[in-house]
Formats: C-alpha cells, structure tokens, sequence
C-alpha cells in the first residue's frame, strides 16, 4: 500500500467536511474530477470505500470517519512540526512556544476548569493561540473531537473505571467531583420536589447509583444545561443532583446538601492522543491543568 500524500488527505477531510465533491473541490480550487479522482485513489490504496455517494452528496462510512479522523491528526502535526522547528531555530531550545492549540471542553469545565491553566500558559508562552470549542458531552463528546482530529486535547467526564481511556487515546485525572442535592434554599421537604435534570449530567455509573435511591423521582423537567437547572431551582420549581463543577455559580437562591459518603462521583480529566502529548503546546497545557488540581 502507497501512503497517502498531504494533498490526498486534504481533500480527504474537505470531501468529509463539505458533505459532497463538489462542495470540497470548490473550497480547494479544484475541479470536481480531480476531487473524485484522488478520492478513488485513496480508496485503492486503504482497501476501503471511504464515502457513500448519492444525490444528497457524500457522507463518511465508518471507514472513511476512521480515515478522515487519521487525515486530520496527520495535518495537524505537519502544523505542530513547523511551529516547533521554527520555535528552536530562534535558539530559545525550544522554550518559547507559539501557534494554535485546539481545545474542546464540556460547558462548566470550559468555564471553571480551563481559564486559569490558560491564563498561566499564555503568560509563560504569549505566542501560543488557544482556540476552546464547548461542546455538549453526549455521545462522543469531547472526546470524540479529539478523535477526529478537531481538538488537540479535550476536557471530558472519563468512563466509570478509573483511568478508562477511550479507544485509543490518553487520559489523565485532573479532578474527581462529588454529586449534591440542590434544592430551593428554605424548602422544608426538598425531596418531595420535582427533579430537574439535563442530558449531559451522568454517566452510566452514577445512573446506576440513582436507580438504587428509591426517593428520587423519574426526571419531570429536563433542561438544556446545568445553567438552566441550576436557575430553576433557584426559582423554586424543583430539585436536582448536580456535580461540584456545576455548583461553581450557585446563588443564595439554593441550598447544597451531601448525599453521604456512598453517593456517586464522576472523574473530569483531559483526553488527547499519542501524538498530540508529544507536541511542546500540550505538553505544557496538560502541567497547568495538572498544577491547578484541587
């Protein structure tokens, strides 16, 4: 097999990202034809039909969103290879980092988690970039952006075992959060409220820990995220359980009560891949995530 060539890969992740042939070739300056040809190309040399085509255009089949996933990483690091160079050619050994640095972070982590270890980085390295995207932890999450390439490195809740890596990525640790009991502050019989709830908020391993607490009701109000929650219930129109990133913004409006030394606990932690840990602008974001730890 024939490695595939950077503009190969390119065009790649344009055909992906434009969802058609002739969407990406436009985006790239090319003709539809040489778009299609290079896309066969790619076909024959990875032994696998990367694109289902139709009328509605071209989308991904599970190999074509490995492929697409592999192609971004790949340009990523031609990317992190020249701003590294060029960081040791200015004879600083390195020290001084500049370029991009893609981040993806869950809402509360993107504002609680991440400012600090930002604000300390660019200080010791003003030319770095950092460019975060919130995005909903469902399904893939953060993650996921990390494997497809969309991230350098993600803030995410990990698995239920602890250190659970995705599929091949790396995790680490950076903070472990008990849930509470949030409620209208003066409510004399909190749990006998309603419970208000969001799409992001568990893991399968604390589900589990709900479905064996025979107080807690089937949700009745669900929200968009743990802001909405958090001022509903701060106007009195129920209750909820709610992890420490998410109570960073409480108000006197609610009080937080425990759940007792066997109540769940989730892991937030960063997720990046082999390649991406290796490159200076992780290495050093990942310290100061690490440095910041409670």
């Amino acid at each position: 097999m024939s490695d595939l060539l950077p503009r190969e890969l390119r065009i790649l992740v344009a055909v992906a990202e434009a969802r058609g042939f002739s969407a990406a070739a436009a985006a790239l300056g090319l003709t539809q034809s040489a778009v299609s040809h290079s896309v066969r190309g790619s076909e024959a040399k990875l032994g696998a039909v990367l694109f289902d085509r139709g009328r509605a255009g071209a989308s991904p089949t599970p190999a074509g969103e490995r492929a697409v996933g592999h192609a971004r990483r790949i340009l990523r690091l031609y990317e992190v290879m020249g701003a590294e160079v060029r960081s040791a050619g200015r004879g600083d050994g390195g020290g001084a980092l500049d370029g991009v640095l893609r981040i993806a972070a869950f809402r509360s982590a993107a504002l609680h988690l991440l400012p600090p270890a930002l604000e300390r980085l660019t200080a010791r390295h003003p030319g770095v970039r950092p460019e975060v995207r919130v995005v909903r932890e469902i399904g893939a999450g953060a993650a996921g952006e990390v494997a497809a390439g969309r991230a350098d490195l993600g803030i995410a809740t990990l698995g239920g075992s602890p250190g659970a890596a995705p599929p091949g990525l790396l995790t680490g640790v950076l903070a472990q959060e008990a849930y509470h009991l949030v409620h209208p502050a003066g409510h004399p019989d909190p749990k006998s409220l309603p419970l208000m709830d969001w799409d992001e908020n568990c893991g399968s391993y604390t589900r589990a820990w709900w479905r064996a607490q025979d107080w807690i009701p089937r949700a009745t109000v669900k929200a968009e995220d743990d802001a909405m929650v958090l001022t509903m219930v701060g106007r009195g129109l129920g209750m909820a359980i709610m992890p420490e990133l998410s109570l960073r913004d409480a108000t006197e409006a609610v009080e937080i009560a425990g759940l007792g030394p066997l109540g769940p606990v989730r892991e937030v932690g960063y997720v990046t891949t082999s390649e991406a840990a290796a490159t200076l602008a992780v290495k050093a974001l990942i310290r100061e995530l690490r440095s910041g730890r409670t």
